[in-house]
């Protein structure tokens, strides 16, 4: 009996043994994911989308050896809410002060890198991780999460202004070197482990060294000038400062891609390149249009992704953290339900173009960008993009799209000029419509208002809207013409608003459901506040 009970301990153990092995086996064969996303960057500009101004090898790279989509939108036009949507698979309004920029990340929003971790990947990030939030900072903030959303931060790695050797090549440039940290993490992990990396540059961000482009081969000439901005030389040279910034997040990529070939992990590797938002610019970023809201994305893994693909079907940040969790082969258990869906049976078909019918549109928001309104109000907007059209909701129109036109001095309690324009005509960007970055286009615009010339542009860039918009993205790609109540329009413009009504009330928004449909004006911002003047219709 006990020579039996012997054999049957062996073969128990001996089960236990193989059934280990085989799970170390499927863990070795689970990928590495490579997240790479930059912070303030338009779809089109990009060298493989067929910008003439910008060089982009590193994504160039991915795209070709992978599959581009040429219709993917942020779930905002703004960082915060737009990587809230990215990490967690959910409408940035379904996750409360998670959703809202420079306001609280609260534990019950787990995200997806958490689920990575606890199945034996290797996890962290470098540069901008899930952000602007505020983290827990003690024992009080008991509600609160502690590390950031992307995991843990590997920063150490930075450039010294003073350095004769400093390779930047704009003074705007962060001073994080992103390829080091990466190299750094990359050494850290053991050996066979999976790893999930985010790579967050801060460019092309604001600010930029003007004039950067002198110095960098550049040429006003080669630039495309977006049909909302008037063609000059001051709208030109800022948008050759702003690819600057792009070529040097791109040159980062480049240099990991290199090291990952270089020891042998490129072709285990899902790599995956977009950016959290469109261009710091008026009319673009902070903004539901096609220019704030439309955003570069590649993905590529040759040995299960058909490669040298364009896909043509909408696909929204939502849809990200399931596919990543799928690829994985990770449950999405612990984490609040997912409103997205994945996208791997897109990235392993044969097929180019539109790949799945059901994938009709994809949802996008905003909530409070900056503090740019009196009370720290919002620009709450909703929108919904299908293959062709753009619609979108302005909720309360009677406020400023890009900040209110006059703030007050936090310090004296002055109201500032209107338009922020001193007695010289010199415009002051902290003084008005603050929702749009300091920029040269931003000054232009406002200073040059008076100009007939001008005026159309500054009108689109700053007046109030319409509380509903609807365009032909296919023939209006800067989204100039609105038409909303336009005869040959009627039944897009019914089936859009249907279909985004339909989505709100299914993902349980706020704004339509309530209880307190204004419960997004009371979350804490933490980053600074402005003071505005009472605005008219509160009179």
């Amino acid at each position: 009996m006990k020579y039996l009970s012997g054999i049957v301990l062996l073969s128990l153990s001996s089960g236990i043994f193989g059934a280990c092995k085989q799970q170390q086996k499927e863990r070795i064969k689970q990928p590495n994911i490579l997240f790479v996303i930059n912070d303030d960057q338009t779809y089109i500009h990009t060298s493989f989308a067929g910008s003439r101004f910008v060089h982009t090898p590193g994504f160039d790279r991915v795209a070709a050896n992978g599959v581009y989509f040429t219709n993917c939108y942020a779930g905002s036009p703004g960082s915060a809410p737009s990587r809230s949507a990215l990490v967690t698979g959910r409408h940035h309004w379904q996750n409360k002060q998670a959703g809202q920029h420079a306001s609280s990340w609260m534990k019950e929003f787990v995200p997806v890198v958490d689920l990575l971790k606890a199945n034996g990947y290797h996890t962290g990030f470098t540069g901008k991780g899930v952000d602007p939030f505020r983290y827990a900072r003690n024992e009080r903030d008991s509600l609160w999460r502690k590390e950031n959303a992307a995991g843990h931060v590997y920063n150490k790695h930075r450039y010294t202004k003073s350095s004769l050797s400093d390779p930047r090549t704009a003074k705007g440039i962060g001073l994080v070197d992103y390829f080091s940290n990466f190299r750094d993490f990359m050494q850290q992990r053991k050996p066979e482990q999976p790893f999930y990396f985010w790579y967050g540059s801060t460019e092309p961000h604001r600010a930029y060294e003007k004039g950067s482009w002198k110095r960098n081969g550049k040429e006003l000439a080669q630039v495309e000038v977006p049909g909302f901005f008037p063609d000059t030389e001051e709208i030109r040279g800022d948008m050759l400062d702003y690819t600057v910034e792009i070529e040097w997040a791109d040159s980062h990529l480049y240099k990991v891609l290199n090291y990952l070939d270089s020891i042998g992990e490129l072709d285990n590797t899902i790599i995956i390149v977009t950016a959290d938002n469109g261009m710091p610019f008026p009319r673009a970023k902070a903004n539901c249009f096609e220019y704030g809201v439309h955003v570069p994305l590649a993905i590529s893994y040759p040995k299960e992704f058909p490669s040298k693909r364009q896909i043509e079907d909408p696909v929204g940040f939502v849809d990200i953290a399931p596919t990543i969790l799928e690829l994985a082969g990770v449950k999405s258990d612990g984490m609040l339900p997912i409103s997205g869906r994945s996208i791997v049976n897109i990235l392993r078909s044969q097929k180019e173009g539109i790949v799945d019918e059901t994938r009709k549109y994809v949802f996008m928001g905003r909530e409070r960008h900056s503090s740019s309104r009196w009370e720290n109000l919002g620009y709450p907007q909703r929108a919904i993009r299908s293959r062709e059209y753009l619609f979108i909701w302005n909720m309360k129109p009677e406020r400023w799209p890009a900040g209110a036109p006059q703030a007050i001095n936090n310090k004296t309690g002055q109201v500032y000029p209107m338009y922020g324009i001193d007695e010289k005509g010199i415009h002051h960007p902290e003084q008005a419509f603050t929702d749009v970055d300091d920029a040269p286009s931003k000054s232009f615009l406002i200073e040059n208002y008076k100009d007939p010339a001008i005026r159309p542009y500054f009108d689109l860039a700053y007046n109030k809207r319409s509380e509903f918009e609807l365009y032909n993205v296919s023939n209006d790609p800067f989204c100039l013409h609105n038409l909303v109540g336009n005869a040959n329009y009627i039944s897009v413009e019914k089936e859009l608003k249907i279909a985004l009504l339909n989505e709100l009330e299914r993902s349980g928004d706020p704004r339509i459901i309530g209880p307190d449909k204004e419960i997004f004006e009371t979350y804490i911002r933490y980053s600074p506040v402005r003071l505005f003047p009472e605005p008219d219709w509160k009179r």
